[in-house]
């Protein structure tokens, strides 16, 4: 599969149904391919490719991991795990969790980004620490920040999905 991420700034009514289906893998991934993407609403969502990885490194750790329950590292990887299967990662931050990872990477500068991309364990990304990976993960997450600040202001749920 592709594991190119992207995060979707849900409305209220999304959000509900998005958690009426957790639980049910099948149903979830069909209203997020055959509703949420199929509406692909640009002004509520920002595309990753495959950055969201070094990304969530980067505002945690410098590993993939799900356990990171700090506002930084709820940006991509945290909230509530909705897909139980292995072939997706579909990750909902609340509302009120969104207002507190806008506010906690509001100021992050590439320099920042910079600095902990290449203190990310190489034996452990898979792939090599680049200077052209680094600024296409810097550029990725200032399509994410601005993404959290405009569903901050708005009061929506963030989900990320992707698939592994």
């Amino acid at each position: 599969m592709a594991c190119r991420g992207v995060f979707f700034a849900l409305t209220d009514e999304d959000a509900k149904r998005v958690l009426a289906t957790a639980g049910d893998d099948d149903a979830l991934i069909e209203l997020i391919q055959e509703d949420i993407e199929e509406r692909w609403d640009t002004d509520w969502l920002a595309e990753t490719d495959k950055a969201w990885d070094a990304m969530h490194r980067c505002l945690t750790d410098g590993r993939l991991s799900f356990k990171s329950t700090t506002p930084r590292g709820m940006c991509v990887l945290g909230g509530r795990q909705l897909h139980k299967g292995s072939d997706y990662i579909v990750s909902l931050v609340t509302p009120d969790q969104v207002k507190q990872v806008a506010a906690a990477i509001a100021d992050i500068d590439e320099a920042w980004v910079r600095e902990r991309y290449f203190a990310i364990p190489a034996s452990d990304y898979g792939c090599p620490l680049t200077e052209e990976d680094c600024g296409y993960t810097w550029s990725s997450f200032e399509g994410v920040r601005a993404l959290y600040q405009k569903a901050a202001a708005s009061g929506r749920a963030m989900l990320f999905t992707v698939d592994q």
